[in-house]
């Protein structure tokens, strides 16, 4: 008897250590989700990104409160969140989990909204949110959440924007930390690193005109990962262009 009294106390005991928590690492959170068009077009709002699978994203996807979103600095970081069960047991999915990538600003309303500081809050793509939760809920779920590494395909991508000499890089498929803290760039004649400044989200500008230049990047990430991206554009890049280097964070 005392045997089966002590592998009880095991099992329940394991089970408690792997549920998430606070005490763990995990933060507290709550979540919505935003609607039921998916279309990849319409999920990279604040962060500047056209289409979020064109992005490396996929369409599991967040827009953060102000409180993570830290003025667009968040862009293509990665959360790992789960329901709170123990919170919710009627509409959380239990022992499910979900990853996704910051692509858009939830804003305050300053009325005691989800999004108003200093609350930490994931208003969730409809596929994310329903990995983790029951779809036909009240629609606020609590959430635990904690910064995991992003795991992308292929290299890093540079898509060019702007006009003449004003250049607008939108940086995308980022992996490791996923969010970019500084960059630079360098043309094949002026052959000096010139930083570029955050226009919005993800777009980083510069207001020298490489022109028939080919383009190289340097890009900083917040966790203080350096990568150089050689001659990701050749000479006669055009704007609209995106190009993947061969090169990626982990």
């Amino acid at each position: 008897m005392a045997a089966v009294v002590n592998l009880l106390f095991c099992l329940c005991f394991i089970l408690e250590a792997a549920t998430p928590s606070a005490s763990s690492g995990w933060l507290s959170a709550h979540a919505t989700f935003y609607g039921a068009n998916q279309n990849p077009s319409t999920l990279g709002g604040a962060c500047g990104y056209d289409n979020t699978v064109h992005a490396g994203f996929g369409v599991n996807t967040a827009a953060l409160s102000g409180a993570l979103f830290r003025g667009g600095e968040a862009c293509g970081a990665c959360f790992l969140l789960t329901c709170d069960a123990k919170v919710d047991p009627k509409w959380c999915l239990r022992r499910t989990s979900v990853v996704v990538t910051a692509t858009n600003f939830c804003p305050s309303n300053n009325h005691g909204g989800w999004c108003d500081p200093p609350r930490r809050h994931f208003d969730m793509s409809l596929p994310a949110f329903s990995r983790i939760a029951r779809v036909g809920s009240e629609g606020i779920i609590p959430l635990l959440y904690r910064r995991v590494s992003c795991t992308r395909r292929g290299g890093v991508r540079f898509t060019m924007k702007g006009q003449q000499n004003f250049n607008l890089v939108m940086i995308s498929n980022v992996g490791g930390s996923g969010d970019v803290k500084a960059a630079w760039i360098r043309g094949s004649r002026t052959r000096t690193w010139e930083p570029m400044h955050r226009n919005w989200g993800a777009n980083w500008q510069s207001t020298i005109d490489f022109r028939n230049q080919g383009l190289s990047f340097r890009v900083i990430l917040i966790d203080g990962k350096t990568l150089e991206f050689s001659n990701v554009a050749p000479p006669r890049w055009s704007f609209g262009q995106t190009f993947a280097s061969r090169l990626q964070f982990h």
